[in-house]
Formats: C-alpha cells, structure tokens, sequence
C-alpha cells in the first residue's frame, strides 16, 4: 500500500540546497530528511522507514555511485534517484546500470524540484508494483511447494495402501491355496482354486501399484506376466506347462487391468480343465494394439467348446467374464474360425497406446 506521507531521504553534501530540497517537497506532501554524506545515509537507511533516496554524485567520502553500489546491498532497499549537477551522461548511464530508478540534473535554485517529486513518486509507485509482484511470485512459489508436498505425502499414502492390500489379498489368496489343497472334494477344491486366481488377479494389480514410479497406470504386459506366472505357480502338475503370453507394453489404469486381469483369469483356468481331458496342451494369452485399442485373445488348441460343455458347470466363470466385459464397456467373443477355443476382447478406448510400436515378450 503506499504511504500517505512518503518519507524521502536526500543525501547531499550542499546543506543550502538539502533545506530548499525540504521546503520544496514538504509541499508535494514528503516528509524530508536530509544526510550529509554517503556513509551517514547508508546508516540512516539500514534503520528503515525511508520509501525513497534523492541521492548525489559529488561528496567527501563515499561519491554518489560509490553510495549506491552499498544501498543496493541492503536487503529491501528503497529506490534511489540519482540526483547531480553534472550534466556528463556518462555517469547518468552507469547509475542507472547500477540499480538507479531514475536520473535529474539539478540547479541551484531549485527549479529540479518539480521534476524531483514526479520522480519520487513514480520511484515509490514502481517499488511498490514491483514489492506486490515478488510477494505474489513467492507465494506462487509457496503455493507450488506446498501443493507439491502435499502430493508426495499423498502419493506416499497411496503406496503404503496399495502394499497393505496387495499383502492382505496375497494372504487371502495363499489362505484360498491352503485349503483347496487340503480338500480332499475336487469340485471345493477346483472353487478355492478358481477364488484364489480371482483374488491374486486384483491382488497383483495393487503389488504392481505399489512397486511403480506411477501410482495412476499399469504395465498391463508386465502384470499379466506376473498373474500367470501365479497361474503356473497354483497349479497341479504340468498342466499349465505350456501357457504363454504375448503381449505389447501397454499402459491402463488400475479399475481396467483388474477387469482383464479377471477375465484372463477365469478363462484361462477354464482352458486348463476343460480343453485338454486327457492331459496339457498350449494355453495362449496374446495383447496387441488394434485400431486405436487393444484386442486380447486367450486360446488354446483343445476339443473345441461343444466337446468342453459340462452339465456340473456352475456358469460362474462365465457371468464373471460377462459382468468384467460390461466394466470394460466391450464383450467377449468367440472365434469360430479357430480350431480350439478362442475368446477376443476388443477394447476400443485404451488408457494408453503401446509404449513402443512393435515389441512381444513371452512368459
């Protein structure tokens, strides 16, 4: 806010011309104080309360430059005007390439004040102007640091709630993997079995979460990597020896990893018991970029669907896939030109295209 009575500091070795310099700009509304000397009004200026300097080039001690070169060392300085009778423009420009806002010729009698007391008030003005434009520059700045602690505290809360509940599902699951090896009835044990991939399916997404640089995607090759790998883990014998994977580095966000995480899930564990009755067989889960989505295709080489149909079928898995297409806003479709089973999934809206434009990996 500016002062309603500025307070001028006029430093000059000439006493006649500093109190016709007071009575002059006591009536422009200033209240003048006068130093003799370079040194006295860098002592009277490191008191405070000054709003701006009228200062001159020619006395003992410290010269006008001299004496601005330390008032531009004190923290919150006041503008300076430099103020002198020379009329060399030399000294004109390295004050002002000093820090000098402003420059006058003075005379003896006085005819400089009228000048004097725009220039104070516009060095008063732009001080002022440019105070409010540091003070809101460091509050941008303020603001930007608090904003950006409050996202690494947050970002650090969300990683210690993904490692709790990718930990406590991992125990549900191992619990699930425990008691269907226990169970001694194959179809509660071939429930545990299927429960168990259905929570390590949104367990792992949480365990990726918390292991990521990026709290808000998934590397949905590298997570469907490690579910399956789950998979081979949590089977019986060899029969998902020959389960591979295929995939493009692709980004999505958490909810639809889960989603694809659960339909792999489901329809891979219904390749393993129903495709290949008298053994293992190849079991394919395949990702790739397609018109500006992603198909995902999960097949095998077995007896075909007619041949898999089961009168003791639940139809569980089933609705779980049909109810986790409608999540992902697309449905799954069989493929009747494969010899197999072959079940595609076309999303149309990826989180994110692939990373690269051409690259497999196999797990």
């Amino acid at each position: 806010m500016k002062p309603s009575t500025p307070r001028i500091l006029y430093i000059d070795d000439d006493a006649d011309l500093a109190r016709l310099v007071e009575r002059g700009l006591k009536r422009q509304g200033f209240t003048v104080e006068h130093a003799p000397d370079g040194a006295s009004g860098l002592v009277r200026i490191k008191q405070g309360g000054i709003d701006v300097v009228a200062l001159d080039q020619h006395m003992p001690g410290l010269d006008g430059l001299e004496t601005l070169a330390e008032i531009q060392k004190i923290p919150d300085a006041p503008p300076v005007i430099f103020v002198t009778a020379s009329q060399d423009s030399k000294i004109a420009v390295t004050a002002l390439k000093a820090g000098s806002a402003d420059y006058l010729v003075k005379d003896t009698q006085g005819e400089f004040l009228a000048l004097l007391d725009v220039a104070a008030k516009g060095a008063i003005e732009q001080a002022l102007v440019r105070k409010a434009r540091d003070d809101a520059e460091a509050e941008v700045h303020a603001s930007r640091d608090r904003y950006a602690a409050l996202a690494a505290e947050r970002e650090v809360l969300l990683r210690e709630v993904n490692h709790r509940v990718g930990n406590s599902l991992q125990i549900i699951a191992s619990l699930l993997h425990l008691q269907a090896n226990s169970s001694t009835d194959d179809d509660v044990k071939a429930a545990l079995t299927n429960a168990m991939g259905r929570v390590a399916a949104v367990a792992q997404v949480h365990r990726r979460l918390y292991t990521s640089q990026d709290l808000k995607t998934v590397m949905l090759n590298q997570y469907l990597e490690a579910l399956l790998e789950d998979l081979r883990r949590s089977a019986e014998g060899n029969r998902m020896s020959r389960l591979t994977l295929k995939a493009e580095p692709v980004e999505i966000d958490p909810d639809r990893a889960v989603a694809i995480g659960i339909i792999v899930n489901e329809l891979v564990m219904n390749a393993v018991k129903y495709a290949y009755p008298d053994g293992a067989g190849p079991i394919h889960v395949e990702l790739r970029s397609c018109d500006g989505g992603l198909e995902l295709a999960i097949s095998d080489d077995g007896v075909g669907l007619q041949a898999k149909q089961n009168p003791q079928s639940t139809g569980m898995g089933q609705r779980i896939v049909s109810a986790m297409a409608i999540k992902l806003e697309t449905k799954a479709e069989r493929d009747p030109a494969h010899p197999g089973t072959r079940v595609v999934l076309r999303l149309k809206h990826a989180a994110e295209t692939p990373v690269r434009q051409s690259a497999t990996g196999a797990a």
